[in-house]
């Protein structure tokens, strides 16, 4: 974490679920969106094309491996994964369990919302990176 301006430089984003020297993996504190994660670069870049092919497919990878757990677990009506960057420009993809009664559903979460929030039960922190370094283990030995 280097660059003084950028947020995700200088915090860790979330609750730290797993993590490597290239990125890391958070839990978003949401009530409303249960399970909703990130997967952080480490080093500052904007842009998917900021990395090379090999860095590309191991945070895509990663990303899927989220996706992968998330929808077990929760078994959501819709798993949206998103690489925005408008507002903190560093890379990073959310992966975010939808469901049918969410606040903003069918509507992106930055959204206007549609109806009041259902609170979910989270599955508890230490399980979740217990299941995600599993998947990790299981689609790719080297992470």
């Amino acid at each position: 974490m280097s660059n003084i301006s950028c947020e995700l430089c200088q915090t860790l984003g979330g609750v730290l679920l797993w993590e490597d020297d290239f990125l890391r993996i958070i839990r978003v504190e949401s009530q409303e969106y249960v399970g909703f994660c990130r997967v952080i670069l480490k080093r500052h870049g904007a842009e998917m094309t900021d990395l090379n092919l090999a860095e590309r497919a191991r945070l895509m990878n990663v990303v899927y491996a989220v996706e992968t757990v998330l929808r077990a677990v929760y078994q959501p009506t819709k798993m949206n994964l998103a690489s925005l960057g408008n507002v903190v420009p560093h890379l990073h993809w959310h992966i975010i369990p939808r469901f049918q009664d969410d606040p903003h559903f069918p509507n992106p979460i930055w959204g206007e919302v549609l109806r009041p929030a259902i609170l979910r039960s989270a599955l508890p922190d230490a399980e979740l990176k217990q299941r995600i370094a599993l998947q990790l283990a299981s689609e790719s030995p080297s992470l």
